[in-house]
């Protein structure tokens, strides 16, 4: 696990992908590579696909993982690991996040360009940008919504804390989601009780926001970070990669979300 960035958990395959940038986090050195595990952390491939720079945040639509890697996003085939489109993002400068819709439009966080950018067949726009996307980071769509999760803090350490928000994807409307502002989000995820679970990625937390916003520090790893998560409901398990000590953990949160 080579500084893991992201972890998704694919339900349809049983698969646990990781993208691992092994490098620089802005670096362009072609060492970057997907892993694909089984749920319960076996690992079955660890070079399931390569030649990346920087992966980072994965999520998957009909049969195609999708991937941000600095300023383009790339579909991998699922079934046979190969790369079926480069979408390069003109203006992009560090994209991190993906989250992809049910008409299978792909959205993708750039927390240095203050941009989230929409791809559908095959060309990217600009969805929603400036002072309303705050520094984004963690992206997930939830029905007619995306939600984002704002790293303010890393991109501007005098500013204040990123805050969980939505943005209708109609009309890109936003509503805040938590009640106090929480830190650097990095991942997104549902607790499957009307909340979200998410990570404060520099502060190396594990945070649930209530449906109601209430905002609780569930897990703290002190000095190891934790990036952008899985949440495998099944088990009440999250899986946080520990992106500078090059490790992927479990742990139980099924007592810690009520």
């Amino acid at each position: 696990m080579a500084q893991p960035e992201s972890a998704y958990l694919h339900a349809d395959s049983g698969s646990l992908f990781v993208s691992l940038i092994d490098g620089e986090p802005g670096g362009r050195d072609g060492n970057g590579h997907i892993a694909r595990l089984t749920p319960e952390g076996e690992v079955v491939d660890a070079m399931w696909a390569t030649g990346f720079n920087a992966p980072k945040g994965l999520r998957a639509h009909d049969g195609t993982l999708w991937v941000a890697d600095l300023d383009e996003v790339i579909g991998i085939d699922i079934e046979t690991a190969e790369v079926t489109s480069r979408i390069a993002v003109e203006g992009a400068e560090f994209l991190n996040d993906v989250a992809t819709g049910p008409d299978g439009t792909v959205y993708v966080s750039d927390s240095n360009g203050l941009k989230i950018y929409a791809i559908a067949d095959g060309e990217a726009s600009v969805f929603a940008e400036g002072d309303v996307v705050e520094a984004p980071n963690g992206v997930l769509v939830d029905g007619n919504r995306l939600l984002v999760g704002s790293m303010r803090q890393a991109a501007a350490p005098d500013s204040a804390p990123g805050q969980l928000f939505a943005l209708d994807l109609a009309s890109g409307e936003k509503t805040v989601l938590s009640n106090e502002p929480i830190g650097t989000i990095d991942g997104i995820e549902l607790d499957g009780q009307g909340g979200y679970i998410l990570t404060n990625v520099m502060a190396g937390e594990v945070v649930h926001v209530s449906g109601a916003g209430d905002v609780r520090v569930i897990m703290n790893f002190g000095d190891s970070v934790a990036a952008d998560h899985a949440y495998d409901s099944e088990r009440g398990h999250v899986i946080v990669p520990h992106l500078f000590q090059s490790s992927l953990g479990a742990y139980d949160v099924s007592g810690l979300l009520d």
